[in-house]
């Protein structure tokens, strides 16, 4: 391992593993409602199409606050938006216990929505900061694992709570468990400010001369002569982030698999909702290894297009055929796990390009609005799998469309990134000269 190796991989262990828990509460709290339906719909007296605009309502909140809280951290840091960002929905998290009807949830998952803005888009942001693009895509590998991590505690967790606590206080178990996974938000939000660095400059963890290679390695990767942020209109002038915007609407649709995967499980098994949390489980330990072979498999070929294109090609071909498995509860966890490798497999990948693709004075506030913009995605899949469920009273029409929308998203990135963007910087221009970093205020010149 060379001396630059050895520095990224320092870098990594100080900063992964803390994202990383972040990551696993964050989604823990956001899909922890598709374990909740189990129990709630009964007690608040829904139906299926109220709980997909309770599902898709979060994501209004969350594009609708979403570039302001990317722009708020390139002001404040990491560590200040990422505690404002936790404390804030585990506090609206325990609310969500004491919802009445379906008005309480739909004004509280908007909440929830509006508090998680800027998460992702902001560690994405905060990992361009440290990691040059051939390190960041086993990065974002090795985060977005945290997504079926999560489910592999989350998933019996949440049916253990709901089955075991139903009842004590006076309170159902969907109750027990919005209150019980508030509090661990609320505290990593406040150990973020103690933990995190907010730039390599910054980091007392590293020496001078790591400083400077750190620097030079990533001022290499950008070709913008200026570092002055680029004005409103230039952002919404560029066509690049309204292509990538479109790309990751398509990703984001793909989200409504968590939100709905409980039901689906229970429908094909008539299982309790314990039972349920452990096959949960099960298909999330076949998802983590299947992203982070994703993640290897791209970095040490130095290759991003036809991995992400494979990977939705995957994702499409396995909810095509959920429908054909309704008879096994263990075919359907397969292609459930299949489609969940490719879709995060798209995501964890899709997220090393536009550091790279946009120029610095467009990322921060560009990287924010194509998340922005595509999370309307994010709010459209829960509602075509409700559509589809009213229709046809079946979850599998919902769950194919969402297949099809993301091989259309990666038919396009194939057909329309540029093959550099996200490549390792052994295949960028060489290293920039005379970097220099100010030790006071961590900038770069």
């Amino acid at each position: 391992m060379n001396v630059t190796d050895t520095i990224y991989k320092k870098v990594m262990w100080k900063i992964i593993p803390f994202i990383f828990l972040c990551y696993i509460i964050n989604y823990l709290e956001r899909v922890n409602i598709g374990f909740a339906k189990l129990q709630f719909m009964h007690d608040l007296n829904l139906n299926e199409t109220v709980f997909g605009i309770a599902a898709s309502i979060f994501f209004i909140g969350y594009v609708a606050f979403e570039v302001p809280s990317n722009l708020l951290l390139s002001r404040i840091g990491a560590r200040k938006t990422l505690c404002r960002i936790m404390v804030l929905w585990g506090v609206i998290t325990i609310c969500m216990a004491f919802s009445r009807n379906e008005n309480w949830l739909y004004v509280l998952r908007f909440l929830l929505g509006a508090a998680e803005a800027g998460f992702f888009p902001g560690i994405v942001l905060y990992l361009s900061y440290w990691l040059p693009s051939r390190y960041r895509g086993r990065a974002m590998a090795l985060f977005m694992m945290a997504i079926p991590i999560s489910g592999i505690f989350g998933g019996p967790l949440s049916g253990w709570i709901m089955q075991n606590l139903d009842g004590l206080s006076g309170l159902r178990g969907w109750q027990w468990l919005f209150i019980s996974e508030g509090p661990p938000a609320i505290i990593i939000g406040v150990l973020a400010l103690i933990l995190l660095t907010d730039t390599p400059a910054a980091a007392k963890w590293l020496t001078n001369e790591q400083k400077q290679i750190i620097a030079r390695d990533l001022e290499s990767e950008r070709t913008a002569s200026s570092t002055s942020p680029a004005s409103f209109r230039e952002v919404l002038r560029d066509p690049r982030i309204y292509l990538l915007a479109l790309i990751y609407f398509t990703v984001t649709s793909f989200n409504t698999n968590q939100v709905w995967l409980p039901t689906l499980l229970r429908n094909v098994s008539q299982a309790s909702v314990s039972e349920v949390g452990w096959i949960s489980c099960a298909i999330s330990i076949g998802v983590a290894v299947g992203i982070f072979v994703v993640g290897q498999s791209s970095d040490r070929l130095q290759e991003r297009r036809w991995h992400i294109f494979g990977c939705g090609a995957l994702s499409a071909f396995a909810y095509s055929m959920i429908a054909f498995t309704s008879h096994s509860v263990a075919l359907t966890a397969i292609f459930l796990g299949l489609g969940t490798i490719g879709g995060y497999g798209v995501l964890s990948l899709f997220w090393t390009i536009p550091p790279s693709y946009l120029d610095k004075r467009i990322a921060p506030f560009g990287i924010a609005l194509v998340s922005a913009l595509g999370q309307f995605g994010g709010a459209a899949g829960p509602l075509i799998v409700a559509k589809a469920n009213a229709m046809t009273g079946s979850l599998y029409g919902g769950f194919f469309i969402v297949g099809l929308m993301l091989l259309f998203g990666v038919i396009i990135f194939l057909l329309f990134i540029p093959k550099t963007s996200g490549l390792p910087t052994s295949k960028l221009p060489a290293p920039v000269r005379g970097v220099h970093i100010n030790e006071q205020s961590g900038t770069v010149t």
